[in-house]
């Protein structure tokens, strides 16, 4: 999608749903992926604590 179309879709999308909306669905699904991205940080964290308790255990 070049420039010019999302231009157009986002004004059409802007005039028909609201410009809070639009903004809304915007964020959500730019959080999302950065949300994503934390909980694969968390989750090998998590790994990565547990190895080193079991090295520290025995």
């Amino acid at each position: 999608m070049d420039d010019t179309q999302t231009l157009s879709l986002v004004t059409n999308s802007i005039s028909n749903l609201g410009f809070p909306i639009v903004i809304t669905v915007y964020l959500l699904t730019r959080f999302e992926k950065k949300l994503d991205t934390l909980n694969t940080s968390i989750v090998d964290l998590l790994t990565a604590l547990k190895d080193e308790v079991r090295k520290k255990d025995g």
